[in-house]
């Protein structure tokens, strides 16, 4: 079941930047060591509806409404340009300035959440990945979902807090230079608009 086949595959999908990398790393830039904490534990805890959504066969009604799904796409479309307009607005949620302390950790780890929540091609994903690795025991094979599950959610944590870390080390650097920080904002609202665009092209 937990096999290196399965551990190499989530450690691949994981280590791929995204759009929780994106907010861990601009959390960990603009407030520091212990606000990137909280940011990958939000990113991995936004991760637990779908992975239930897939347990269950909820998924397959999610992508089987057409309703149901753009509902839930144009809301992360919607969250993204927010987070877009954060990264640059004045003394926005996702600015990095010199003058910044961390933030509450819990609305850090929501806002992070929310980003894999409104994600509606999530639970899609976790239903291509996991069943491939199961035993073929029907009757374990909730437990094993659940299992595997629980493995990348744990690989997810490890490695978007490395992903948070690492940023945070260059914090000082970034911070003596208001070109650095001004190129920085820009650049992750336009990666956010264009995810943003991603998202709306996507079909259930």
């Amino acid at each position: 079941m937990i096999s290196l086949q399965f551990l190499a595959t989530a450690l691949v999908v994981c280590i791929i930047p995204g759009t929780g990398v994106l907010y861990t790393l601009a959390i960990a830039l603009g407030q520091g060591r212990r606000a990137s904490v909280w940011a990958a534990l939000g990113c991995t805890v936004g991760i637990v509806p779908h992975l239930l959504a897939a347990i269950f066969g909820l998924a397959a009604i999610l992508h089987s409404s057409a309703l149901l799904f753009n509902v839930v796409k144009w809301a992360g479309i919607a969250y993204l340009l927010m987070l877009a307009y954060q990264a640059v607005k004045e003394g926005g949620t996702l600015a990095i300035r010199a003058d910044r302390s961390a933030g509450s950790g819990w609305a850090i780890c929501r806002r992070a959440a929310l980003i894999n929540i409104l994600n509606p091609k999530l639970s899609a994903f976790f239903l291509a990945l996991l069943p491939p690795f199961l035993s073929g025991n029907a009757a374990t094979a909730t437990v094993e979902m659940a299992t595997l599950g629980g493995v990348f959610m744990a690989l997810t944590f490890v490695i978007f807090l490395a992903y948070g870390l690492f940023a945070a080390q260059a914090r000082d650097w970034i911070l003596s230079s208001d070109r650095i920080r001004r190129w920085l904002n820009r650049s992750f609202a336009a990666l956010f608009a264009a995810l943003a665009a991603r998202l709306a092209m996507e079909r259930a």
